[in-house]
């Protein structure tokens, strides 16, 4: 009895193999040469809620900015403070003397999914500059139509600061001092 070749083999187990996928799975989306494939949309399965977009809810101090430092490190004179409902640490708004917002400080601790997405809806990865601090911290920083943003993340935590001053870096500042506050 004779073996058949290999050559003889190889097409019959090709066209075995893709009759075996075409009746597994459906079709599979095949790049023209030189395309990359797409991988598969898993927006909706990596997709995490966020919470709610903090509001001042009574009146100050923020327990983790003192007003002086706010009025000195965004180079404006404080007219009210007003802190957010959440725990374990409050969204901060500082306003000028007009009564505008001049500084946002919010504070996350929790799921890590949920830091990095806070951090990339504030200042999105597309759309800002790369923000790091030591200690692992990172994130974007970039001009708003407000004045700044500066916000970062690591390890479930997150530091988003707003600010009415286009600079980042007064933001930035503000971030540090937040950070070093809460021991985070």
């Amino acid at each position: 009895m004779t073996r058949p070749s290999t050559r003889a083999l190889l097409p019959a187990a090709v066209l075995a193999a893709g009759a075996l996928l075409a009746a597994c799975g459906g079709e599979q989306p095949v790049a023209s040469p030189g395309e990359r494939p797409t991988p598969p949309d898993t927006a909706a399965a990596t997709a995490v809620e966020l919470p709610a977009e903090p509001k001042p809810e009574r009146d100050g101090p923020c327990p983790y900015l003192e007003t002086k430092f706010v009025a000195e490190a965004n180079g404006q004179k404080v007219g009210t403070v007003k802190v957010s409902a959440d725990k374990p640490h409050p969204t901060c708004f500082f306003t000028g003397l007009d009564g505008k917002e001049q500084l946002r400080s919010r504070v996350y601790v929790g799921d890590p999914g949920v830091a990095r997405e806070l951090v990339d809806q504030a200042a999105p990865v597309s759309e800002s500059s790369k923000a790091e601090l030591t200690g692992g911290w990172k994130g974007g920083r970039m001009p708003t139509s407000n004045g700044s943003v500066f916000a970062v993340a690591k390890d479930g935590k997150a530091v988003v600061i707003t600010s009415n001053q286009e600079t980042t870096f007064k933001a930035q500042r503000i971030a540090q001092k937040v950070i070093a506050k809460l021991g985070l």
